[in-house]
């Protein structure tokens, strides 16, 4: 896929953290200082001239951000669907103009669902049970990760969210390689959107993604299977527990998970056994 034309996440306007002055209470006094506070802002997704979803994310990354949002929601079958891309700042908040074959555009247009996307909602605005939970992906040869590696990723987890160290109010999605090195991370308010984020780096990066397992600092959603599975990523280790129909599709699809992902433990609740 070619590099596409548009701006760094530094060239926006809005920088991901705001400096706020607080009243702080603590062993029986009060003082006044400053704390940093994480931005959240209205980003819209707009396909040849068609605002299609409205997400509340953290403004930064957001090239990778609208490539791994419309590969993982089947907008896009490729990347090389992905034409161009301009991401403009607007007085109340970001668009995100991308333009895409027309073929999918098409196809974007008949499911007619228009996301009103939050934070800790991954089905928000599908219009009909139908729609709302699509086909998931299989994920073949899903590989093996030893509890030695899983650990390992999880030390390094905390040194690698800068902006969650900032503001304690972040999620993370971190690529690991098999070996528990965690080689990638992107933070967001939004866990979908952290995940989102690290996809699209590791499409545009043509990184292989059989080769490593996923991270995220949530719990395994069925959303956050969905999306993994969609990217081609065959195992997920979570900080917290993933939900039963999360496990169900994990099964389905082939996808490995692992849950409550804690520092000597955590629990395996789904093997890589296609249905």
């Amino acid at each position: 896929m070619m590099a596409l034309a548009c701006p760094t996440p530094s060239a926006l306007p809005i920088p991901p953290t705001r400096e706020e002055t607080v009243s702080r209470w603590r062993e029986r006094a009060s003082e006044i200082t400053q704390d940093l506070l994480a931005e959240e802002v209205p980003v819209a997704l707009c396909y040849n001239g068609v605002c299609h979803a409205v997400m509340m994310a953290s403004p930064c990354d957001l090239e990778e951000f609208a490539l791994g949002f419309s590969l993982s929601e089947a907008i896009l079958e490729h990347p090389d669907e992905l034409y161009g891309l301009e991401v403009r700042q607007l007085d109340d908040g970001i668009e995100v103009l991308m333009t895409i074959a027309a073929r999918r555009a098409m196809a974007l247009k008949q499911r007619k669902r228009n996301l009103a996307g939050r934070t800790g909602c991954g089905l928000c605005g599908s219009d009909s049970l139908q729609n709302a939970i699509r086909p998931i992906s299989s994920v073949c040869n899903a590989p093996s990760i030893g509890d030695a590696s899983i650990q390992r990723a999880l030390e390094q987890l905390h040194g690698h969210q800068p902006l969650q160290q900032l503001t304690g109010a972040m999620h993370g999605a971190a690529w690991c390689s098999l070996e528990g090195e965690i080689l990638q991370l992107r933070e967001d308010v939004g866990r979908h959107n952290a995940l989102d984020k690290l996809i699209g780096a590791l499409v545009q990066q043509g990184v292989d993604r059989s080769a490593g397992f996923l991270l995220i600092s949530s719990r395994a959603s069925y959303e956050i299977v969905h999306k993994a599975a969609a990217a081609g990523i065959g195992a997920l280790v979570a900080l917290s527990a993933p939900t039963a129909m999360a496990v169900q599709l994990a099964k389905k699809a082939g996808v490995k998970v692992v849950g409550f992902a804690r520092t000597g433990s955590h629990v395996r609740y789904a093997e890589a056994e296609i249905l």
